[in-house]
């Protein structure tokens, strides 16, 4: 009888099917009510006294290795066909996409050239990585100019030539050696300066510069364009340009908005004047010109530029700059809703 058991054991393991019908056939035979392993225990009664222990261990493996089996087959049948199910059912809805967000950065940059282009600018782009004459000679600072010393640079050591850019005014420059006048572009990008890192400043930020190159063009035509800029961006129509020096302009300004003193954020982020400086601008010097094969005597020119991030700051009412380059993503998920 115990060698009739093991055989069935052999069978048993050794079984292997795919078919519902042919899986619980097999449960029916070992399992079922009138079963083979019923009829097995119910001969146990019969067995000498000194194979009962071997014959009952054999018993239980049998009815222990026919439910495993029957289990497994059965889980098997079942994730096959679930399968089937989710991917075979083209009338299934489909599984929903994640949405992602844009950059604050993008978002403010793209409102940029957006407003700009409907002026008839184009977008400008040129190398991070630059040499000295388009970051600084070209733009009015030759070697020792004391205004270089404004600009903390990050120089590549195996070429003291070569840095990385701390304006976008060198896409000015290699735009004005590759297009005659008239010029109207603008150039955002990355710029990196040698500074130390906190709420408000980074040594990686961005920026966005205007040129604006053509035939009796006056400091005139710089205010209205930019009383335009900031009546788009901001909704604020009143500005104010404050003299102010940069190398490569003359005369020179800095941009003012009048923000307002209607809340408490108003006064903190004004100090109490309503007044916020956006940007730098100014005629463009006639020495950068002439350095760009551009002859200052038959045209004159503006540019104009702004820090991108700080924009994105304001609009945004974010705190802290180093959060632009965190890639947190509870951060970055609050800009779902903005395009």
């Amino acid at each position: 009888m115990i060698d009739k058991i093991k055989e069935h054991l052999k069978e048993v393991e050794a079984f292997i099917s795919d078919d519902k019908e042919a899986i619980e056939a097999f449960r029916i035979k070992y399992l079922g009510k009138k079963g083979l392993l019923n009829d097995f225990f119910a001969a146990f009664k019969d067995v000498p006294n000194g194979q009962k222990k071997e014959f009952g261990q054999t018993i239980n493996a049998l009815k222990q290795t026919a439910t495993e089996k029957v289990s497994a087959l059965k889980g098997a049948l079942e994730k096959k066909s679930e399968k089937k199910g989710v991917y075979g059912d083209l009338t299934r809805p489909g599984a929903p996409i994640e949405l992602g967000a844009r950059h604050p950065i993008s978002i403010v940059k793209n409102q940029i050239i957006d407003i700009f282009s409907r002026i008839g600018f184009n977008v400008s782009e040129g190398p991070e990585i630059e040499d000295d004459w388009h970051n600084f000679t070209a733009l009015n600072l030759p070697e020792h100019h004391p205004a270089r010393d404004m600009q903390d640079t990050f120089f590549v050591q195996t070429d003291p030539d070569i840095l990385l850019r701390t304006h976008t005014s060198s896409v000015q420059v290699r735009y004005m050696e590759n297009n005659k006048p008239p010029i109207r572009t603008i150039s955002p990008g990355r710029v990196y300066r040698n500074e130390a890192i906190s709420a408000r400043s980074h040594c990686f930020f961005h920026q966005v510069e205007g040129l604006y190159i053509d035939k009796d063009v006056s400091f005139a035509d710089l205010k209205q364009t930019l009383q335009f800029f900031t009546t788009e961006l901001f909704g604020k129509s009143k500005i104010r340009l404050r003299p102010s020096y940069f190398p490569f302009t003359e005369p020179s300004a800095e941009v003012d908005v009048y923000w307002g003193l209607e809340t408490e954020t108003d006064y903190r982020m004004t100090k109490g004047t309503g007044w916020l400086e956006i940007m730098g601008c100014g005629m463009v010097d006639p020495n950068v010109l002439e350095n760009c094969g551009i002859d200052a005597n038959e045209y004159s020119g503006f540019a104009f530029g702004m820090g991108i991030d700080r924009i994105a700051l304001l609009l945004h009412q974010i705190p802290d700059i180093r959060l632009l380059s965190e890639n947190d993503v509870r951060f970055l998920e609050q800009f779902k809703s903005t395009f």
